[in-house]
């Protein structure tokens, strides 16, 4: 056994372990995305970099082995910003997206590919699940929405853009719904919402299913807000709305109707209950004694929580800013509810978390095949008959097998993505004049290849060498044009006999991923 010091604490450790196994024995994490523990390391990525404390020198810490009397730090400013440098030194070569351009053109953030999939292979009551994850009114924005989503489509210069919004519309419509159940209570504090259009609505049905008593409070006769009152029959049958908040009141969200809410009303709100939301559509004089700061328009708000001026008091929709569209206020519904959850838990009121997103911009039209390869070829589908008919099982179907598979399929297991974030590393920094060709590899039943998203660690390579694949992977080229591939231009499906779902899971990023996987663990064989 030998001493060493990590971070000021002295250990005892095998001689000849490696610094980042010592770590890890003291207790202590250290990223690394080129280590594999079934394999020798390969000291490429340098990102486990440590401190050397007696000479200043940074060391790898899967490479190097823990010596007698050896001081290391393992975190620190300096380590941090060279991390950083190695991340982002990855990110200049990196083509690939971590989320679809629709899910992030999306104001709810919906995960717009996984339905899109799920719809495909018919699984429609998966599909809104989805849906719902994300927007508590698929049935009413799927008619009046003007789709964002479809204009950040990538399928849009190749033909026509997926059909996003009349596809949320049939997952309500056609999937059987059944009354979602009154949703548990895990805290005795108490939520009220002023108003009960999208934003209102999407705010307690949110509140409601994290375990939040939440009662909704509006002036008239019946809830819906300006969806109810402002919309024509044409735009939107009012039978869906009341579907929609029947669902809503069966989570156990409290409505009270008919409700003039005064100066001394909403004092008496702030005294009744934990949280208050202002969801009352447009700023309005009446509420010029409330005490809330504002513009005469709306009323001025913390922009990443929501809170108002006023300790507890939130506001959103269009009391705090004018929204053209319902999804957004439906999104921040859903945003301000994650606000008020982490305030009841004693968290940061930071809001929802925005990842850390790669993108690819706009596809070249020599890239459009490669895209194509994951879809059907077939013309965006238009409902038989009218519009207002939506679309049969059948159409939904063949429009949602359009989608490209523009997402990762690794968007929580990619540790450049991770690591990105965690050191708030920029694509930007050393971006190149032009990126690299984006190639889909896909040649093999059980896995796709991804080569612009390959940061090179030799983790493949090495494993299928291991395993004796007959041909493997190996590098091919040298120096910057260096690229992970098959010798002899044979086809993957013949290089990787035994070991494809292993070099799959065990690529630290997109490069190499299943065909089945689903970034939310639903494992099923897509399209």
């Amino acid at each position: 056994m030998i001493s060493i010091t990590i971070n000021s604490k002295k250990i005892q450790v095998n001689e000849g372990v490696s610094l980042l196994e010592a770590a890890s024995v003291a207790g202590f994490e250290i990223p690394v995305m080129c280590n594999n523990g079934e394999l020798e390391h390969f000291t490429s990525c340098m990102v486990c970099i440590v401190k050397d404390v007696s000479t200043g020198a940074y060391i790898p810490a899967c490479s190097a082995k823990a010596v007698d009397m050896i001081d290391i730090i393992t975190e620190d400013e300096e380590l941090s910003e060279a991390r950083k440098t190695a991340i982002e030194l990855l990110l200049s070569e990196h083509v690939g997206d971590c989320e679809a351009p629709c899910r992030v053109a999306c104001p709810a953030f919906m995960d717009i590919p996984l339905m899109n999939r799920l719809i495909a292979q018919g699984k429609f009551a998966e599909a809104l699940k989805v849906v719902k994850n994300d927007i508590a009114l698929p049935g009413v924005l799927g008619r009046i929405c003007p789709a964002p989503c479809e204009g950040a489509c990538k399928r849009k210069p190749i033909d026509q853009a997926v059909s996003i919004c009349l596809l949320k519309r049939f997952a309500f419509d056609e999937a059987e719904i059944l009354p979602e159940k009154e949703a548990d209570l895990v805290t005795d504090k108490k939520a009220a919402i002023i108003g009960s259009g999208p934003a209102g609505l999407s705010a307690a049905y949110y509140l409601q299913l994290k375990g939040i008593q939440t009662s909704i409070f509006d002036s008239n006769e019946q809830a819906g807000g300006a969806l109810r009152y402002s919309l024509s029959d044409e735009a939107l049958e009012k039978e869906v709305l009341d579907k929609e908040i029947e669902i809503i009141k069966g989570v156990g969200v409290k409505f009270f109707q008919n409700q003039l809410i005064t100066a001394d009303t909403f004092k008496k709100f702030r005294n009744d209950f934990d949280a208050v939301v202002i969801a009352t559509g447009d700023f309005s004089e009446s509420m010029a004694g409330w005490g809330l700061e504002n513009n005469g328009k709306q009323i001025l708000v913390n922009k990443t929580n929501y809170l108002t001026n006023l300790e507890k008091v939130f506001a959103i929709g269009n009391a705090n800013r004018s929204m053209r569209l319902a999804i957004r206020s439906a999104a921040q519904g859903k945003e301000v509810a994650t606000a008020i959850e982490q305030m009841f838990q004693g968290q940061p009121v930071n809001g929802e978390l925005r990842r850390f997103n790669s993108t690819i911009g706009k596809l070249l039209p020599e890239e459009y095949s490669e895209y194509l390869k994951e879809a059907s070829s077939l013309e965006r589908q238009h409902p038989e008959g009218v519009l207002m008919n939506g679309f049969s099982a059948e159409e939904a179907r063949k429009e949602a097998s359009r989608c490209m598979h523009c997402d990762c399929r690794k968007p929580d297991q990619c540790l450049l993505r991770n690591l990105a974030e965690r050191y708030k590393a920029s694509k930007k920094r050393f971006a190149f004049t032009a990126r690299k060709p984006l190639k889909k590899v896909k040649e093999h039943s059980l896995i796709v290849y991804e080569p612009g998203k390959c940061i090179k660690c030799g983790i493949c390579v090495r494993l299928t060498e291991k395993y004796k694949e007959e041909f493997g992977f190996t590098f091919i080229g040298r120096g910057f044009d260096v690229e992970i591939g098959v010798p002899f231009n044979e086809k993957m499906n013949i290089a990787l006999q035994k070991t494809a779902e292993k070099v799959a899971d065990s690529c630290p990023t997109g490069a190499l991923a299943k065909l089945a996987e689903m970034p939310n663990g639903l494992n099923e064989k897509m399209i």
